[in-house]
Order: structure tokens, then sequence, then C-alpha cells
């Protein structure tokens, strides 16, 4: 019982200093998930991503979705494929994969993804659009997810609500295998 008492302490607290670094997407859930996008400083590749691929429709007006949004550094840290050839319109299949793979349908707060971490016993795991999984864990007061290979990425502004689901900003980008090579 302490052990379990203990651990939701730990959720508690995690769960509160994460949503303290909500400064960068806030609205007040008055815009979309594009449309936020469209007016972040750190989030410029992110929305060039998403004109190339024909989702920025998509994420202007459905929903909802939860969104772990890759900063500008992020995009940066990539190794092997660079976002140029990426952004390449041969590469237009490979590019949708890695963006649909940072979207899960779904309004999944900070919250929602701690308590399935509960449910499952320290992780949990999310389908995403593109169709392969993620996997969501904590380390130390981070929520992190990881892909199928190992890579991971913490999020960094956790519970930015929009009109038509949520963002998390994430610390790097997660490629699927189809991106991989």
């Amino acid at each position: 019982m302490k052990l379990h008492t203990r651990f939701l302490v730990f959720l508690f607290l995690a769960v509160t200093g994460i949503t303290s670094a909500q400064e960068n997407f806030s609205n007040g859930g008055k815009n979309s998930i594009i449309n936020t996008t469209a007016h972040s400083e750190r989030h410029k590749t992110l929305l060039a991503v998403m004109k190339a691929t024909d989702l920025e429709e998509l994420l202007d007006q459905s929903g909802p979705f939860t969104v772990f949004a890759p900063s500008d550094s992020a995009f940066e840290k990539l190794s092997g494929k660079s976002v140029e050839d990426l952004m390449d319109p041969e590469n237009k299949k490979e590019l949708k994969d890695l963006l649909t793979y940072h979207i899960v349908a779904g309004n999944l707060s900070a919250s929602k993804i701690l308590k399935a971490m509960c449910r499952g016993r320290g992780k949990a795991t999310f389908t995403t659009v593109n169709g392969d999984d993620i996997t969501a864990t904590m380390e130390g007061l981070d929520i992190v997810l990881t892909d199928g290979y190992g890579n991971q990425a913490k999020i960094v502004v956790a519970d930015s609500n929009q009109l038509n689901g949520v963002i998390h900003e994430i610390d790097s980008v997660i490629l699927p295998q189809k991106v991989r090579s």
C-alpha cells in the first residue's frame, strides 16, 4: 500500500511539473492544432511538414487528435535522412509516415497518459495514426515516449489544449521503421 501511495504522489508531482511548462502553445483551446502551430516560433519545421503532407487541412478541422510536436531543435537533431531530404516531393509518403507517427487519435492529456501508465504498471502503449505503436513511461518526473526501436522523446511542454485536440511538445523526433534508412 505504501508503494502504491508513493507512486501516486510521484505521478501527481510529475503532472504538476510538466503542466507548469505550458507557456509556448497555450491559447485557451480557441484555435485548431494547425493554427496554433502556425503561430509558434519554435515549430516552423513541423508546420512545413504538415503543409507538405496535406495533413494541414485535417489538423485544422477535425479531431480530436493528440499531437506529439517536435520542436525545430528536435528536427535539427535528426540523423540519417535530413528534413530537406524528407521534404523532397519524391519522399512525400515517408514524410507523411513520419508526421502521422506523432499523432494519436483522441484527446490524451498528460493525466490520461499517466493514468494509462498506472493501469499498465508503469507503461502505456498508444497506436498512432500511422498504425505503429509508441510507448509512454516515466523517467524521473518526465513522460518519455519510445518508438519500437528504442528511440526516445521527452514531453517538455504538456497539455496545450486546442479546439480539436491537445499538443505535447517533445524534444526529439521519433521515427517509424518506414522512414529509417
